[in-house]
């Protein structure tokens, strides 16, 4: 097969690759990774195919052909594994594929506006990624049929850069480097396909410049600030229902979240949403009717004869993009929120199905239920009588501890206390220990793991309380949020104060639903928060017998703990947790467009650089520098420069189609032949100024495409010198 239909396909697929495989960073493994490969094949496959049988037809209907076949075996392909069973012969789209893929690709992008990073390889995903990469293919392979190989470059670059833009993630240099490399060869390549540029390449050259740039990048990336507001405003956090938090609170930096105004010096714990079913590995978020903010959030949970109190909370979301918007427990209304956002009455949350809480500023009405001690003593904690049965079996290491810990507590009350007393004082909060010991998760077989290793971070603690509870018969939950914010010195109207909350503080916890009471709320994290404590009932100087009044809330402490230094060292100072709030920092902006500029820039800054140093060789007059520059820049304006021009051949072609200066090109040409074939040369003088002469004078004499082609890619970096050789030797 020719060689001009097989590397453009080849070249194309190269390209499609290099832009995918950043994407299994932040994808997990699946068959979404097998679907794009196989699209990017087949349409390689079928470019090359259709230019072959359809090369002596004219161009434009090669061209036409050859896209309308690609683009239909893509989507053959793309049924073919998404869908196959709803398609004709497997194939063929019918009304169902096309039912399937709206619904695939609603579920996608939900998945990817609130999930985090690694994604789940989903079906939705699966048909997104194969849809999208099968538009890369193709455009990247009908540009390089074209020849334009920076515009395929830029492609393959920009796609391939959005999951570390998007993860804020750090440089990925291997991939920097294979992006390099794939970019020299598209441009060696189109360069010597050129009709009129010669047939020979310039290895040296294109070698020395792409060693030069891959070097600066493996040296320079590296070392590059890494600030957290380099984010700007964008998404600091995605927060979905599940409880892989760890890679959010292993962040290096930690970034402002949202901002919560509230009366006194604590703040409350915000809750996101609920997780009630566990299958052994996961917990899964709570699912139930929806209602409209006007109808409210439901029945109290709690009796009458219980102590509450009112208290106002508003939440402006700053950098938080996620499905549900955080609120205070127990929420009774929501206002200045849209209308998109719904209550789910059974636990007192609000969620969207296409909304985004980022940029969301509103104020929630709360109820702080404070029962007293001998209340909640009395009130069983054992789940309703039509509750079903866990179908999970727990490793037994889970039901003994539990007992054993509670072993000596009489009421269920007093074993949640004594579970978490044992947690915090026989545990270690550490981020990095899960990994370390391969056990990063919430299934049973990571809790009792965590049991033994005795060190994990919220979710771990959360996890273990849940299911410890559980198998001592009580009805539990566990909670996905925030921590309580740290005050600032602003205030929000007279009474107000404003509570910084930072990306470290996303948090989970575990509930319990007390008869009469309502859902409580427990600490198990060691070193995090304040434990949950209930105190006896007292007097308050109306005599004996007068009303109770609890001391402390049921929230989980109001004020955060110090996180543990040697674990979180690296919240420091700059979370934002006093001051002002930070203002947008413009240096990333500035920065990330100075290097893309740089890169779009760099051939014409090297160009510009061998202009340079030849124009001072001429000023000596150095006649090869001259003549030299003189090829190059026909080649980078796109005039024909034949291989079996001599000097005066050339010289008179420009003069009469080009309308050069004849006396300035003379100049030039004889000093070119004397220091060719004469024995001693004779002084050629200062050769820069006919030099520039004719060079302004052809630049003049062609139209501005070709003068802003020659500026940003000029093909004499990659072309070969030809005839000329002989003289340079």
């Amino acid at each position: 097969m020719p060689a001009q239909r097989l590397v453009p396909g080849a070249l194309a697929a190269a390209a499609a690759f290099v832009a995918l495989w950043p994407f299994t960073a932040v994808i997990e493994p699946g068959a979404w990774s097998l679907a794009a490969t196989a699209v990017i094949i087949v349409t390689a496959l079928t470019g090359i195919g259709m230019r072959t049988l359809l090369q002596r037809r004219p161009e434009w209907m090669r061209d036409t052909a050859t896209l309308l076949a690609q683009a239909f075996a893509a989507l053959g392909t793309v049924t073919l594994l998404v869908a196959g069973d709803t398609a004709l012969f497997g194939l063929v789209p019918t009304p169902s594929t096309w039912s399937v893929f709206g619904s695939l690709a609603s579920s996608a992008w939900e998945e990817i506006t609130y999930g985090a990073a690694p994604l789940n390889a989903t079906p939705g995903l699966q048909l997104v990624l194969a849809s999208g990469f099968a538009v890369v293919a193709i455009l990247v392979d009908q540009l390089l049929a074209q020849r334009i190989a920076l515009l395929a470059g830029l492609l393959a670059a920009v796609v391939g850069a959005l999951p570390t833009i998007v993860t804020v993630s750090g440089a990925n240099v291997v991939w920097f480097v294979m992006l390099g490399v794939l970019m020299l060869v598209l441009f060696g390549y189109t360069a010597r396909r050129r009709p009129d540029a010669p047939s020979r390449a310039a290895p040296t050259i294109t070698a020395g410049i792409g060693v030069v740039a891959l070097a600066a990048t493996v040296m320079i990336a590296p070392g590059l600030p890494v600030s957290a507001s380099w984010a700007g405003s964008s998404v600091g956090v995605t927060v979905n229902a599940s409880l892989k938090l760890g890679d959010d609170l292993r962040r290096p930096a930690p970034v402002e979240v949202l901002t919560v105004a509230a009366e006194g010096e604590t703040a409350p714990y915000l809750r996101l949403a609920t997780l009630s079913q566990f299958d052994g590995r996961v917990w899964h978020p709570d699912e139930s009717e929806l209602q409209s903010q006007s109808d409210g959030f439901g029945d109290p949970d709690w009796s009458e004869d219980v102590e509450t109190d009112s208290r106002r909370t508003s939440i402006r979301i700053l950098r938080m993009s996620s499905a549900w918007l955080p609120v205070p427990y127990a929420a009774t209304r929501i206002q200045g929120a849209p209308a998109s956002w719904m209550v789910m009455p059974s636990n007192r949350t609000v969620v969207s199905e296409r909304a985004d809480a980022l940029s969301n500023d509103y104020t929630v009405s709360s109820v702080v239920v404070t029962p007293t001690l001998e209340q909640v003593r009395a009130s069983s904690a054992a789940p309703p009588a039509e509750t079903d049965a866990p179908l999970v079996e727990l490793p037994a290491v889970i039901g003994e501890t539990a007992a054993e810990v509670t072993a000596d507590s009489g009421t269920d009350y007093d074993r949640l206390l004594a579970l978490q007393t044992w947690f915090r004082n026989e545990f270690t909060y550490s981020l990095d220990t899960p990994v370390e010991e391969e056990f990063d998760g919430t299934g049973a077989d990571a809790v009792a793991r965590f049991l033994d290793v005795r060190a994990g971070y919220c979710i771990h603690f959360a996890g273990a309380f849940a299911l410890m509870a559980e198998e001592l018969g009580m009805h539990v939950r566990i909670v996905v949020g925030y921590l309580p914010g740290i005050l600032t010195d602003q205030e929000r109207g007279e009474d107000e104060s404003v509570f910084s909350v930072t990306s470290d503080q996303l948090h989970s916890w575990p509930e319990v639903y007390f008869q009469g009471i309502g859902w409580v709320p427990f600490e198990p994290t060691a070193s995090l928060g304040v434990p949950t404590r209930f105190e006896p009932a007292t007097t308050t100087g109306t005599g004996p017998g007068g009303p109770a009044t609890p001391v402390p809330t049921a929230s989980p402490g109001a004020q955060a703990t110090d996180d543990p230094e040697i674990e979180r060292d690296d919240v420091g100072g700059s979370a934002g947790a006093t001051g002002p709030l930070r203002a947008l920092d413009p240096m990333p902006i500035v920065i990330g467009a100075g290097g893309a500029l740089l890169i779009v820039l760099l051939p014409a800054v090297i160009r510009r650089i061998r202009r340079a140093f030849r124009g001072r060789r001429a000023h000596t007059g150095d006649a090869m520098a001259a003549w030299v520059e003189l090829r190059d820049t026909l080649l980078d304006l796109g005039i024909a420069v034949s291989d079996a021009d001599t000097p005066r051949t050339r010289g008179a072609t420009l003069v009469r189609e080009r309308g050069a200066d004849a006396a300035a090109l003379k100049r030039l040409i004889d000093a070119v032949e004397q220091a060719s074939y004469a024995r001693s040369g004779a002084e050629a003088g200062d050769l820069s100024s006919p030099l520039g002469t004719v060079l302004r004078q052809l630049h003049r004499s062609v139209d501005r495409r070709s003068r802003v082609s020659a500026l940003l890619f000029p093909r004499s970096l990659f072309a070969g010198r030809g005839a000329d050789a002989p003289l340079l030797a």
